[in-house]
């Protein structure tokens, strides 16, 4: 696969396609908590966005702007033969996945506290929140398990991104350690998106949207998720009740039924 492109992992289920996009410095494993239950009703894709997990970074003549990414998505996509499918997508997912959707390839979306709609004070702190978060990864990565395995650990590790993050077990805490702290797409992914991109064309969206934030999330969701349905055509806004901005291992049930009511709507009488 060329370094242009986004890595996937297709996860067998049953049904239409759904395509899962992570979040900024995470990969395809912070879906994991709610694949069995999505999988169960869905033919799942989870991909490792360029410079992420698995995936190479894009081109380095190539700035990852969220069109780029998007292009990198679009890519995969057409690689697979889908053509508008469902997406879930968490925070800078949830971003691309709203532009995918104003492409075109997306059929319908959730989008879990996406970034792109933040003032520029807030763009400031969400940029200081993640290159604290990113050192401190960087810092404990070579620890590893040793780290991660007592759980007050975990607690001050992952408390920004979660709000039980106790409830991410050691070694996956490890993984994601490592992955925060070594991805070598970060700091080019976290200038050309939030540090200097907004979202854009979100009122030419025409399908079913719905923007879920955390009540718990301490990254903005909270205030910047109602900007996405005041200017999203018909777009549904639902908070999530004690969950954070990563909100998939807080509440695994809550995510994936937040996801699947609206994909697979209940047929009306």
């Amino acid at each position: 696969m060329s370094s242009s492109a986004a890595l996937t992992q297709h996860r067998a289920g049953r049904g239409p396609p759904l395509v899962l996009l992570h979040g900024l410095g995470l990969s395809w494993r912070s879906w994991l908590p709610v694949l069995g239950a999505v999988e169960a009703r869905h033919d799942v894709v989870v991909v490792d966005l360029p410079g992420f997990g698995a995936s190479p970074p894009l081109d380095r003549r190539v700035a990852p702007t969220p069109a780029r990414l998007a292009d990198a998505v679009e890519r995969e996509l057409d690689r697979l033969g889908l053509d508008a499918v469902a997406m879930a997508g968490n925070s800078l997912g949830g971003w691309l996945a709203l532009e995918l959707a104003r492409r075109g390839r997306a059929s319908r979306v959730v989008a879990l506290a996406p970034s792109g709609l933040e003032s520029p004070p807030e763009r400031a702190y969400v940029i200081a929140l993640n290159e604290m978060m990113r050192l401190r990864a960087r810092a404990g990565a070579c620890l590893g398990r040793r780290l991660t395995a007592p759980l007050p650990a975990r607690v001050a590790l992952f408390g920004l991104l979660r709000a039980r993050p106790w409830r991410i077990g050691p070694d996956e805490a490890a993984r994601e350690l490592r992955a925060f702290g070594r991805s070598p797409g970060f700091h080019t992914t976290l200038r050309h998106t939030v540090g200097t991109s907004v979202a854009v064309g979100l009122h030419e969206i025409r399908v079913p949207v719905r923007i879920a934030y955390g009540t718990l999330d301490l990254l903005l969701g909270p205030a910047t998720a109602p900007r996405f349905t005041t200017a999203i055509p018909d777009a549904q806004l639902v908070p999530l009740p004690g969950v954070g901005h990563v909100p998939m291992h807080d509440d695994p049930e809550l995510v994936a039924r937040t996801i699947l009511d609206f994909l697979d709507p209940a047929p009306t009488a």
